[in-house]
C-alpha cells in the first residue's frame, strides 16, 4: 500500500465559505482557526462559519476536520493547565465542542508553554503542565470515542527551535498526540534585524541563526518525538525587510528595523515576482526562493521550495506538510504543489 502523507491546511473561520471544492479534495486535514480559552473551557461562539463543515465533509468524506486551539497572543492555557480542574474543565469542554460539531479532533496551538512572550500569563510549571493537560484531553477524547466508536485526534502546533523543546517534555507529550506541526515559518523576521530566509528548508552558509526546517525536524527527533508524527510548514504569505543595503541580492544584511511581515501569496504573484523592480532569486542550499528590489527584501515559499519540502518529508519518512493560510493564496498553485508532490 502506498503510504499517505499528511496535508496540513489551516484556514480562518472567516474562510471556511470560500474553500473550493478541488483544494478540500486535496487536503487530509483542516484546523479551523481559532477556538479560544476561557475561564479554563474552550469557547468557539464567535466562529460564525461552523455549518460548512458538514459540506466539506460530503465533498471529502476523507477529510478530517480538527478545531484549532490558540495561535498568537491567545491565553488560557498557563492558568488552566495549572491545576487538576483547569484541565479536567478543558478537557470536558473540547468533548462537549466534539459531541456538538463535526469536528474529528482538536488541534493545540499554544504560543508557548513557559513563554509570555505574546503577552499571555506563563509559568515555569508550564512545562510539566503541558504533558498533564495533553494526557487529560487525550484520555477524554479516548473516554468519547468508546461512546462513539470513533477515533478523536489530538495534534499540536510547535514552535521550530530549541526553545520549545526547552519548555516542554516533547518525549512525553508525543505519546498522547497524532502528530506535531512544526511551525517552520516565521524562523526569521518578527525580532532579527538581519535579513534571512523565513521557511528555508536548510541552513545556508553565512547564516548566523541557523535554523531551517531541517534543523528543525532533527531537533524534535533527538528530543524524542517519532519522525513519523513530525508535519512540516510552509508558508503562504512572506517577510519582508525595508531599508536593506544593496549587497549580495539582500540576503543576510544587516538593517536598522527587523523584519514585519510581508505581502501573502496572491499579492507576490501578482505584483511582486519578477515585476515591479523584484527580481526572484533561488538559494540553492536554502531550497528557498527570495526577492529582492535593491533595498526590499523578500523572503516566502513558491511551488520549487515546496517541492522540496515535500520530498524531504519522503526522503525522510515524515509524517507530511502543512501551511498557513489557506485565504492567503488565491492562485490556489501552493496546495496544488504539495498535492503533486507528495502523491
Amino acid at each position: 500500500m502506498e503510504k499517505k502523507y499528511k496535508v496540513v491546511g489551516y484556514a480562518g473561520d472567516g474562510s471556511l465559505p470560500s474553500i473550493r471544492t478541488e483544494d478540500a479534495l486535496k487536503l487530509t486535514h483542516l484546523n479551523v482557526a481559532f477556538g479560544h480559552v476561557r475561564n479554563d473551557e474552550i469557547r468557539i461562539d464567535h466562529l460564525k462559519n461552523l455549518d460548512r463543515l458538514e459540506e466539506l465533509k460530503k465533498v471529502n468524506p476523507q477529510l478530517s476536520i480538527l478545531l484549532s486551539i490558540g495561535g498568537w497572543s491567545a491565553g488560557g492555557f498557563s492558568e488552566a493547565a495549572s491545576t487538576p480542574e483547569g484541565r479536567k474543565l478543558m478537557a470536558e469542554s473540547a468533548v462537549k465542542i466534539l459531541k456538538d460539531h463535526p469536528f474529528d479532533g482538536i488541534d493545540l496551538d499554544w504560543e508557548y508553554p513557559c513563554y509570555g512572550e505574546a503577552g499571555i500569563h506563563s509559568s515555569p510549571s508550564d512545562k510539566e503542565n503541558f504533558t498533564y493537560l495533553l494526557k487529560e484531553i487525550r484520555v477524554a477524547l479516548d473516554g468519547l470515542g468508546k461512546e462513539t466508536g470513533k477515533y478523536y485526534l489530538l495534534t499540536i502546533a510547535a514552535g521550530a527551535d530549541q526553545y520549545y523543546i526547552d519548555g516542554t517534555e516533547m518525549n512525553e507529550v508525543q505519546k498522547y498526540l497524532d502528530y506535531v506541526q512544526l511551525m517552520t515559518y516565521d524562523m526569521r523576521g518578527g525580532f532579527q534585524t538581519l535579513t534571512g530566509h523565513h521557511t528555508n528548508l536548510y541552513t545556508p552558509t553565512g547564516d548566523l541563526f541557523r535554523i531551517s526546517v531541517n534543523q528543525s525536524v532533527n531537533l524534535f527527533i533527538q528530543a524524542g518525538v517519532p519522525r513519523e508524527k513530525l508535519v512540516i510548514g510552509a508558508a503562504f504569505y512572506s517577510r519582508m525587510w525595508k531599508d536593506v543595503p544593496d549587497k549580495n541580492n539582500g540576503v543576510h544584511q544587516m538593517t536598522a528595523g527587523s523584519g514585519g511581515y510581508g505581502p501573502d501569496y496572491s499579492q507576490l504573484a501578482a505584483n511582486y515576482i519578477n515585476v515591479n523592480g523584484f527580481t526572484r532569486f533561488w538559494d540553492d542550499e536554502a531550497k528557498a526562493p527570495y526577492l529582492f528590489d535593491g533595498s526590499t527584501f523578500i523572503t516566502y515559499d513558491d511551488e520549487e521550495s515546496i517541492q522540496h519540502k515535500c520530498e524531504y518529508v519522503s526522503k525522510e519518512e515524515l509524517g507530511g506538510i502543512m501551511f498557513w493560510e489557506y485565504k492567503c493564496d488565491n492562485t490556489y498553485s501552493l496546495l496544488d504543489a504539495m498535492h503533486k508532490s507528495l502523491n
